[in-house]
């Protein structure tokens, strides 16, 4: 890895809706910029979502012809533009 990248998984960039929940906050539906095996990034514009790193959600993708899962994640990065979230260990 160069530099301080210290990613596991290769980004890969996909643009999909996706429903978050804070305990706090509230419910917001937001886009994604990139997935991997360990995460999301969600892209947060001008929407009052300001969570903490460490805080816990759930996150479900919108607009299938079905009902996707609600997963388990946690805020582990913050940038001016979002966050990266990182899928809960079960």
């Amino acid at each position: 890895m160069a530099g301080n990248e210290r990613r596991i998984h290769s980004r890969t960039a996909m643009s999909a809706k996706v429903k978050v929940v804070h305990d706090s906050q509230g419910e917001f539906v937001f886009s994604t910029r990139d997935i991997s095996d360990g995460g999301v990034f969600i892209v947060v514009d001008a929407e009052p979502f300001e969570p903490e790193i460490g805080d816990k959600l759930t996150v479900q993708v919108q607009g299938l012809p079905v009902p996707a899962p609600v997963l388990d994640m946690v805020v582990v990065r913050k940038t001016n533009d979002g966050f990266g979230l990182q899928f809960e260990d079960e």
